[in-house]
C-alpha cells in the first residue's frame, strides 16, 4: 500500500545559532545527510539544505513522531535552544520564507535561490526527493521567485560578499591596499565585484583551480592576480584584507599563512570555517565571521520592513494553496483507496449474485443492468458518510484516521497515485473505476 506522509523539519540558523553550531548541524554534506536519514525507520524522503548560515533537514514519514525521532540525529550535539523543529505546514512556511531571502542574514539576498536549487538537486540524486518533498521545494521556489517578480526585497540588496567588504571598511582604510579573495564560487565573485566600487589598489583572487580565479579577476576592472591556493602564504602577509569564501571542508588558512603579517583583516563568510578560529587571537590579526556581519545586514533588514510585509502576504496566499491541495489529496487517497477495495468486493458480489440468478433460468441483459445498479447504489449510499468524514478530517488534520481508513478499507492496495502531493490524486483517474462510483466522489 502507498501510504501518505507529513513532512517534519530542523533547522539549525543564524537567527538561533553560532557559526559553530551550524557548522556541525551540517554533518559530512548534503548526499551524505539524506542518505543517513532515508536509512532511518518509516523516512520515505528526504531533503537537506546547507549554506553559509543555515543548516536543515525535512524527511517525510507516515507518523509525525517517526519524522522527529529520525530528525533526532541531525544536530546532536547543538544545543536545544538553537534548533528549531518544525511540524508539517510550518515546514512549507519555513521553506517559503527561506526561498524568498526573509530567513536570510541579508535580507532579501538572491543566491538563496541557487542554493536551495542545488540542494534539491544533490538530495534528488540521493534518493530523497519524492512526490511530497518535489511539491514543498518546487513551490518554494516559486514563491521566492514571485517575491522577488513582485515586490523589491531584492532591490540594492547587498550579499555576504559585499557586507564583509562593508565591515571591512568599518576597520581599515582600503585606500591603495590590497585584498585577497579566496575561493572563486559565487561569495567569492560577489565580494570581488564589492572590492572593485573600492579604492584597492590590488585583488588577488586565489583558488584550488586557477583558471576559475582568473576568470572571477577578469571580471573587475581593479589590477587583479589569480594565484593558487599554494601560494596563500606569499600573498597573505603582505595584504590588508582577507575574504574567505570557499566550499573546503577544511580551513585553508592557518598560522603558517600569516607569518609576517602585520594588520590584516580577515573575514571569514564560508562555512564550514575557511581560517582556524585561533588566529582571531594573534597580534595583529583582526578575525570576523559570518556572526559579526549582523550589525551591518541590520540596517539592511530595517530599510526593507515594508517589502518584507509584501512578502508575507504572497505567502500567506501560496501557503494556503498547497494546504488545500494537500489536504484535498491525504482524503482522496484513502477515498480512492475506500471506494477501490469497495469495487473489487461488489464485482465479486455482483458474479455470484448473477451466477445464481442464471443457473434459475435465463437473465436478460436488463436484469443484469439492474443488478450492478443496485450494487453501485449501495455502494455509494454505504460510503457516502465515510467519504464525508474522511474530507471533514482532512479539513482537521486529522491524519490518524485517514491512516486508519487506508489500512482496513484496502490493506493490499497498491494502485494509489504516487504520494500526498501529487496533482494527479483525483479518484476518478483510478484505472478500473467505473464511472458511477468516480461521480460519487464529486458528490
Amino acid at each position: 500500500m502507498m501510504e501518505t506522509g507529513a513532512i517534519t523539519g530542523v533547522s539549525v540558523a543564524h537567527s538561533r545559532a553560532t557559526v559553530d553550531e551550524i557548522e556541525a548541524a551540517g554533518g559530512d554534506g548534503v548526499r551524505a545527510t539524506v542518505s543517513d536519514l532515508l536509512a532511518r525507520d518509516g523516512v520515505q524522503e528526504a531533503f537537506a539544505l546547507q549554506t553559509c548560515n543555515r543548516s536543515e533537514a525535512y524527511v517525510v514519514t507516515d507518523k509525525t513522531a517517526e519524522g522527529s525521532v529520525a530528525l533526532e540525529s541531525f544536530a546532536p550535539e547543538v544545543p536545544s535552544g538553537s534548533v528549531r523543529r518544525l511540524d508539517h505546514e510550518e515546514s512549507l512556511r519555513h521553506l517559503m520564507r527561506v526561498a524568498s531571502g526573509l530567513e536570510s542574514l541579508v535580507l532579501g539576498e538572491d543566491q538563496i535561490i541557487g542554493q536551495l536549487r542545488e540542494a534539491y538537486e544533490e538530495s534528488k540524486s540521493a534518493g530523497g526527493i519524492g512526490p511530497v518533498l518535489k511539491d514543498a521545494v518546487t513551490k518554494a521556489l516559486h514563491v521566492g521567485e514571485r517575491a522577488r517578480n513582485e515586490t523589491s526585497i531584492n532591490e540594492g540588496v547587498v550579499s555576504l560578499g559585499s557586507a564583509a567588504v562593508r565591515l571591512a571598511a568599518t576597520e581599515i582604510d582600503l585606500t591603495d591596499g590590497s585584498a585577497v579573495v579566496i575561493g572563486a564560487g559565487e561569495m567569492g565573485t560577489l565580494a570581488a565585484r564589492t572590492l572593485d566600487d573600492t579604492p584597492v589598489s590590488e585583488i588577488i583572487v586565489a583558488n584550488r583551480t586557477v583558471p576559475n580565479a582568473a576568470f572571477v579577476a577578469g571580471e573587475v576592472d581593479t589590477p587583479a592576480e589569480a594565484v593558487s591556493l599554494a601560494d596563500l602564504a606569499t600573498v597573505v602577509p603582505d595584504a590588508d584584507l582577507v575574504i574567505a569564501a570557499t566550499g573546503s571542508s577544511e580551513p585553508v588558512i592557518g598560522a603558517e599563512h600569516v607569518t609576517g603579517a602585520d594588520r590584516l583583516v580577515c573575514i571569514d563568510i564560508a562555512q564550514p570555517r575557511d581560517v582556524d578560529p585561533a588566529l582571531g587571537e594573534r597580534e595583529g590579526i583582526s578575525l570576523y565571521d559570518i556572526d559579526a556581519l549582523e550589525d551591518v545586514t541590520r540596517r539592511t533588514r530595517e530599510s526593507r520592513e515594508a517589502e518584507a510585509r509584501e512578502v508575507e502576504a504572497i505567502i500567506d496566499e501560496e501557503l494556503d494553496r498547497i494546504l488545500q491541495a494537500y489536504k484535498r489529496k491525504r482524503a482522496d487517497d484513502a477515498i480512492s483507496a475506500m471506494y477501490a477495495g469497495a469495487d473489487r468486493v461488489k464485482a465479486r458480489e455482483v458474479d455470484r449474485a448473477v451466477s445464481k440468478l442464471e443457473a434459475q433460468g435465463d437473465l436478460t441483459d436488463e436484469q443484469r443492468e439492474t443488478v450492478e445498479d443496485l450494487a453501485d447504489a449501495l455502494v455509494g449510499q454505504l460510503l457516502a458518510a465515510p467519504t464525508r468524514s474522511l474530507r471533514d478530517a482532512a479539513g482537521e488534520d486529522d491524519w490518524e484516521t485517514i491512516r486508519t481508513a487506508l489500512q482496513l478499507f484496502d490493506p493490499e492496495f497498491d494502485t494509489l497515485p504516487e504520494g500526498p502531493a501529487s496533482k494527479e490524486a483525483a479518484p476518478s483517474d483510478i484505472d478500473g473505476a467505473p464511472e458511477s462510483i468516480a461521480e460519487k466522489l464529486d458528490d
